[in-house]
């Protein structure tokens, strides 16, 4: 018997199908995928708008006047990603990230959050849920988010100095207000906060130290990324890229760091602790991490799956093509229907751009066709 095939048309960015009659796949929590990788994180895309015109992700040139964003419509409703939420929790995820875009520009998005924060694991236990902003609306949200179940929130700021910061996100929004939004999410009880850093070689090396002076001792993890080649409309070369190791470096000749163990399987970053004058990890001074995705790459234990706006499933963050969950969820299909096509669409899964990069010749790396970061999140 042949199986039947729907096709799952993402609009944008390619075309791919799902075998919906394929042999049964109940969930069991432990979907692996072809490299014996389990499906535990999804990173929810509630908007493809941004306030920000940052150059390494949704550069002013581009992402003009005339963008075509998409229509109020074609986004997927709070209850069609919880219904979503639901099912990949019975597969395995146990953490859930909300990102845009900026996803504060999602109306209402702290009813979101309390749906979310409603569902359980099979087990009974409370997901892990979190949310990737530029901090420019947090002073007037903070609050309200904690108050719908929200436990943690990661800000990208990519440099303290202020015209630094307002020359990288191009719409002269100043670092005040971002510091600021960060003091909001204390306030409001918001833990385990993080600062996202992208480091590009000739915009804000110079502002590694001081973002690290700034942070070390206040309970705010500071992680620095390389920046990546997401997309196709950020410029990327390899030689904009300033290796985590070197940043390493430059923060341990100032201020003495400790390696750390990871805190979880597929943890994207690696961690430094500052280090008290005995050499070892002093914890009222916190910790620092790297995301080598460039240098080091760590396809390997990746356990991440991405859900973009309009309910695509994406595999990969370098990924061309995705999944239209969308079609399936207005077209009639039932939980079950879904359920095994996640879990073919899982179980097939080969990816590792980031490993097969440092083979590829510059050209190759530069121009290939990849989803939006914009589009899928970071």
């Amino acid at each position: 018997m042949v199986d039947r095939v729907i096709p799952l048309v993402e609009q944008r960015y390619g075309l791919l199908q799902a075998p919906l009659n394929a042999p049964h796949i109940a969930p069991s929590g432990q979907l692996l995928d072809q490299r014996a990788r389990p499906l535990r994180d999804l990173r929810i895309s509630v908007t493809d708008r941004c306030n920000f015109r940052c150059a390494y992700c949704m550069p002013k040139d581009v992402f003009d006047k005339d963008y075509p964003y998409l229509p109020h419509k074609a986004l997927l409703t709070f209850e069609e990603i919880t219904r979503l939420a639901r099912i990949f929790t019975a597969h395995g995820v146990r953490k859930f990230r909300l990102t845009g875009g900026e996803p504060l520009l999602r109306k209402g998005l702290e009813q979101l959050i309390a749906q979310l924060s409603a569902l359980r694991t099979p087990e009974g236990d409370a997901l892990d849920i979190t949310l990737t902003t530029n901090g420019s609306l947090l002073r007037r949200k903070a609050q309200l988010l904690k108050d719908a179940g929200l436990k943690r929130v990661t800000v990208s700021l990519d440099g303290l100095d202020d015209a630094t910061f307002r020359s990288m996100n191009d719409v002269d929004f100043p670092v005040a207000d971002v510091l600021d939004g960060i003091e909001a999410a204390r306030e409001a009880g918001l833990q385990d906060i993080k600062v996202n850093m992208v480091v590009k070689r000739s915009t804000n090396v110079s502002q590694i130290l001081p973002m690290a002076r700034h942070f070390r001792g206040t309970g705010v993890t500071l992680r620095f990324i390389e920046y990546m080649d997401v997309g196709a409309t950020n410029g990327w070369c390899m030689d904009e890229v300033l290796p985590s190791a070197d940043v390493v470096n430059l923060i341990n000749a100032d201020m003495p760091l400790v390696q750390l163990d990871p805190t979880a399987p597929g943890e994207t970053a690696k961690r430094w602790g500052y280090a008290d004058a005995h050499g070892q990890h002093d914890p009222q001074l916190g910790e620092i991490g790297v995301i080598s995705s460039v240098t080091q790459a760590f396809c390997g234990d990746c356990n991440r799956a991405r859900l973009s706006t309009e309910g695509r499933m994406y595999l990969c963050l370098f990924a061309d093509k995705g999944w239209d969950l969308r079609e399936l969820l207005r077209g009639g299909g039932d939980d079950a229907t879904i359920s095994n096509a996640l879990g073919h669409i899982w179980g097939q899964r080969n990816d590792r751009y980031s490993e097969l990069r440092a083979h590829l010749p510059p050209e190759a790396a530069q121009g290939r066709k990849r989803v939006e970061m914009s589009y899928i999140g970071g």
